[in-house]
């Protein structure tokens, strides 16, 4: 059998298998060659299931950036043939047969083969709960589900996308039901984007920083507050794509292997591998930051992306390890590089050359202060590092009361506005600006919200541990990202899903997770941008 996405001449791969065979055992050359030749059939496996992701990745977001507005029916009814094959291969007789006899031999496997099936069994079992019908309906819906998002959006008409968020939500919760019938459902979703979160988890998590975020908002609305008229005002597109094809590369993403496109909300994909990786942006004419943040978070994520080793491509260890790792990537990228004050002294003769009529006498820590100001806002992407979490609060509360059936689709609105009130005391004006507002339900991305805050979190002690090896502002000044990317890329990048999150957490930081690392982030960024 042919071997897959291994470069056979190399030998690396073979010497690892030869390595990871205890010494001690005596091996026939019968069994051994059953084994070689199912470790064959594994990679096989994986580079076919690769292919049809790659098929479904390009529809979803061809869907999402360039197809006609009328065309989701035709691409639901083509990705629905692509998720039943997807289905068979991945729960027929062959593949469960090979990964069980690999698992039982899984002693004589090395590190990376027994990490791949313990992921492909996990998600096996769970596959094979679901009964395939649904399987399928569940994929076309994610399609038209979305489809109908961006038009609802666009309208300020919830009443349109309330049908599909409904069955958005109980299909989550009868998935959760076949695949983990004795345990929380929700519990069961937060899980899948974070190995380990439950519900008590990221109660205590948010309780930490909303008991110290709130007196810090007090006291920043109590304090002069800058101003932020230098990024808002008429920002053509051309010249907004200008900065962020400007960006893209400053920070180290190789453009031969990453595009940009323009979607409604900002994203990034991995299309097959890592080494075919999509960032989208949206150019908003009356404010110049929301493009530029954009396009350097969705570019921490693809420089996790297509940090990972080539050996691991087309393979389920290729991309990222779980969401709140990889939000950690994105929001280091975004927040405590993008924000930071050698960040924008760096871009300002960039933003002078593209905009003179705007930024020239206009000193960077104008720039700086604007774009860290702190203030309540509607919209969770264009929040300040300030107030972001509270913005993921909302959702997550909102899922819990999903969840635990305290409310349906129809009294979202109501409960996001009084949520917004409550916690950012401001007025939801509609729909549009409240509800509607992301993507992530319209796909089925239910439990991923708390991602973001402890990403960012995260991302605070990862600048901890960098900084006793990497002098983190002067790389910024000079414009060198190389020993801050070199730093992810040996500490977290390379790896892809190797290691299970927790595990990868204690490598990195040598300690246990603690929130206060973002506290005091966030409390010494205040003080230097009020100047207490």
């Amino acid at each position: 059998m042919k071997l897959l996405c291994i470069d056979r001449a190399a030998g690396s791969y073979y010497d690892e298998v030869e390595k990871a065979l205890p010494k001690h055992a005596i091996v026939t050359e019968e069994k051994k060659m059953t084994l070689q030749e199912a470790r064959e059939k594994l990679l096989a496996l994986q580079a076919k299931q690769s292919a049809y992701r790659h098929a479904l990745g390009l529809m979803s977001y061809d869907g999402a950036t360039a197809a006609p507005k009328k065309t989701a029916a035709n691409r639901g009814r083509s990705m629905s043939v692509l998720s039943e094959e997807i289905y068979r291969l991945s729960t027929g007789e062959e593949t469960v047969s090979l990964l069980d006899y690999l698992d039982a031999n899984q002693e004589e496997l090395n590190e990376k083969e027994r990490r791949m099936v313990f992921l492909m069994l996990e998600s096996i079992r769970d596959m094979q709960a679901i009964p395939m019908a649904e399987y399928i309906a569940y994929n076309k819906l994610r399609v038209e589900s979305d489809d109908v998002w961006h038009t609802a959006k666009a309208a300020n008409d919830f009443a349109r996308f309330e049908p599909y968020l409904e069955k958005m939500f109980e299909t989550k919760k009868r998935f959760a039901a076949y695949c983990a019938p004795d345990a929380d459902p929700y519990d069961y979703w937060l899980d899948k984007y974070e190995k380990g979160l439950t519900r008590e988890k990221c109660d205590a998590f948010f309780s930490a920083l909303r008991t110290h975020i709130v007196p810090l908002l007090q006291k920043i609305a109590a304090s002069p507050q800058p101003s932020s008229a230098l990024i808002k005002g008429n920002f053509d597109e051309a010249r907004q794509e200008a900065l962020a094809r400007y960006l893209m590369p400053l920070i180290g993403l190789d453009t031969e292997h990453v595009g940009l496109s323009t979607t409604e909300h900002p994203f990034t994909t991995s299309l097959g591998s890592h080494f075919d990786t999509r960032i989208t942006t949206h150019y908003y004419p009356e404010d110049v930051s929301f493009s530029m943040y954009s396009v350097i978070h969705e570019g921490g994520h693809a420089l996790y992306e297509t940090g990972a080793d080539d050996s691991l491509a087309y393979t389920v260890l290729d991309g990222g390890v779980c969401m709140s790792i990889h939000e950690s990537q994105s929001r280091f990228y975004e927040n405590i590089i993008g924000r930071s004050l050698p960040f924008i002294r760096l871009i300002y003769p960039k933003l002078k050359e593209l905009w003179p009529e705007v930024f020239e006498g206009h000193a960077p820590e104008e720039m700086w202060k604007a774009v860290n100001k702190a203030e309540a806002s509607l919209i969770r992407t264009k929040a300040d590092e300030f107030t972001y979490c509270l913005h993921v609060m909302v959702r997550y509360e909102l899922e819990k009361r999903i969840f635990a059936g305290e409310l349906c689709a129809h009294d979202l609105p109501a409960a996001w506005n009084a949520l917004y009130k409550e916690y950012l005391g401001i007025d939801v004006p509609d729909d549009t600006h409240g509800v509607l507002q992301d993507s992530h339900w319209a796909g089925g991305l239910i439990g991923y919200f708390p991602a973001y805050a402890l990403g960012s979190a995260y991302g605070a002690q990862f600048l901890a541990r960098m900084q006793e090896s990497v002098d983190v502002s002067d790389c910024i000044e000079k414009g060198d990202f190389g020993p801050i990317n070199e730093w992810n890329r040996a500490h977290i990048w390379r790896f892809g899903r190797l290691y299970p999150p927790a595990e990868l957490l204690e490598r990195v930081l040598k300690e246990p997770f603690n929130p206060a690392y973002f506290i005091r982030y966030l409390e010494e960024k205040a003080a230097r941008i009020y100047q207490w």
